[in-house]
């Protein structure tokens, strides 16, 4: 290939293949980060030891909520922590409790728990649960 001058007719370009190498790798590039950010993600948030669902709710009166939740873990046997709330019309969260869910034979229970709301509440809802369950809840 014979080389024009720079300073006349400017940089020469990069050839075909040297182009069409560059393109593959990038786009080689971007789907194996894709592929480690999506797998990254599933582990941390997509297989949770517990999972905890709203069974229903009661508006007892304007500052009391009744909650009913169902608790779905893994493994039974470990007691788990549920974060309840009451929530007024304009969706802010007016009370909140957590719910020790000791352990069990089954892998779905269901628990009940008044929640306290500081302005009238409209609705009550789950937050969600875990296994980091804290000492004073358990007694230790």
């Amino acid at each position: 290939m014979i080389e024009r001058p720079t300073a006349r007719y400017g940089r020469q370009r990069l050839s075909r293949r040297t182009r069409r190498w560059i393109a593959i790798g990038l786009t080689a590039l971007v789907v194996v980060t894709g592929v480690a950010l999506a797998t990254i993600a599933f582990s941390r948030f997509g297989s949770s030891e517990v999972k905890g669902e709203l069974g229903g709710y009661e508006v007892v009166d304007p500052q009391t909520v009744e909650v009913t939740i169902s608790v779905t873990r893994d493994d039974p046997s470990r007691p788990v922590v549920c974060i309840v709330r009451a929530r007024s019309y304009d969706g802010d969260e007016t009370g909140r409790r957590e719910v020790l869910v000791p352990p069990s034979t089954d892998a779905t229970v269901q628990v009940t728990t008044t929640v306290t709301s500081s302005r009238p509440a409209v609705i009550g809802d789950v937050y969600g649960c875990g296994t980091d369950v804290p000492g004073y809840l358990v007694g230790g």
